[in-house]
């Protein structure tokens, strides 16, 4: 049935509907507080990473990859998001729309970097005396484009199945528009695109699969020195917390964008959409500042040398 179908050039956020004007000043301020964390924390980061040659090593270039994914995910939503928050309106085109629903690129990619940060760590704790000779710099540069080209493509994938919906509305019940909100606006049956959408969701869960395997021989080697269990607790416990964080906060909101409750409060619903932009690309970069020593050292001489120079001048 198309009896209703209309050809809509943009969508309606109702996230934001009950907001009010004081609300709205304590938001944009948190908002704006949380995305400079984000943006700080990161870009100080990869810096570090970057300026220091001693971390030009496959897992610190990792590193920097997982930073520069939180970048780019977040750039997709904070911007967009603190104009609606001051602006009357809450619309955004059609297409903007469809480009914002790469935002899940960013969450897919966060599995695939972590993943390949895992195997990094397996070939140095369980194969160390082979590690240079596995992870050479076009493996590197091979497993940095996998981990970014493969779920740019997955997403592209159901960007285009979206896009050739037919939609019977325009009302977006979110605060950004992401493909399931898309889809509950079509006219005709959505089963293929539902289908589809198991599957990379299923592919990408199945990266923590990957990633606990990988982590059963870790701990199995680890445990055979006391050297190799050092490496473990230095390099992997981040690795881990960082898997749990990525994985609780996008399964939350992929679980609430389907079967969420009516009965939730919007400031409840919000959060749950936003959380997996919020919570990861803090915590990330502030787990692994804090746990890999070489980082923290590197991090530190960094403002000291900032500071000498501004003393100087």
């Amino acid at each position: 049935m198309m009896n209703n179908a209309t050809v809509f050039t943009e969508f309606s956020l109702s996230g934001l509907k009950d907001i009010t004007t004081k609300n709205r000043v304590i938001l944009f301020s948190l908002t704006l507080l949380c995305y400079s964390v984000i943006l700080l924390v990161n870009v100080a980061l990869i810096m570090t990473i970057i300026l220091e040659e001693k971390l030009h090593k496959p897992m610190y270039i990792f590193l920097c990859n997982l930073c520069i994914n939180s970048l780019y995910g977040t750039a997709a939503f904070y911007p967009k998001f603190l104009f609606d928050i001051l602006s009357g309106t809450h619309v955004i085109s059609y297409i903007g729309c469809l480009l914002q629903v790469f935002i899940y690129s960013y969450a897919s990619c966060e599995f695939s970097v972590l993943t390949v940060m895992s195997y990094d760590r397996y070939v140095a704790i369980c194969r160390p005396l082979e590690y240079h000779s596995v992870m050479t710099r076009h493996r590197v540069a091979f497993l940095v484009g996998f981990s970014r080209l493969v779920p740019s493509l997955c997403m592209a994938i159901v960007v285009t199945m979206t896009s050739k919906l037919t939609l019977c509305g325009s009302q977006i019940e979110k605060l950004y528009c992401e493909n399931w909100s898309i889809i509950k606006l079509s006219c005709n049956s959505t089963t293929v695109n539902n289908i589809v959408g198991f599957i990379i969701i299923f592919f990408y869960f199945g990266h923590d699969l990957f990633i606990m395997c990988s982590y059963v021989l870790l701990v199995k080697c680890a445990l055979q020195s006391r050297e190799g269990w050092k490496k473990f607790l230095q390099t992997c416990v981040p690795h881990l917390l960082c898997l749990l964080n990525a994985t609780v906060a996008l399964l939350f909101d992929l679980m609430y964008a389907r079967y969420g409750s009516a009965s939730v409060t919007q400031s409840v619903k919000n959060f749950m959409a936003v959380q997996f932009l919020m919570i990861p690309p803090i915590l990330n970069p502030v787990v692994y500042g804090l746990k890999l020593t070489q980082v923290r050292y590197s991090l530190l001489n960094l403002c000291r040398c900032n500071k000498q120079v501004k003393g100087l001048n």
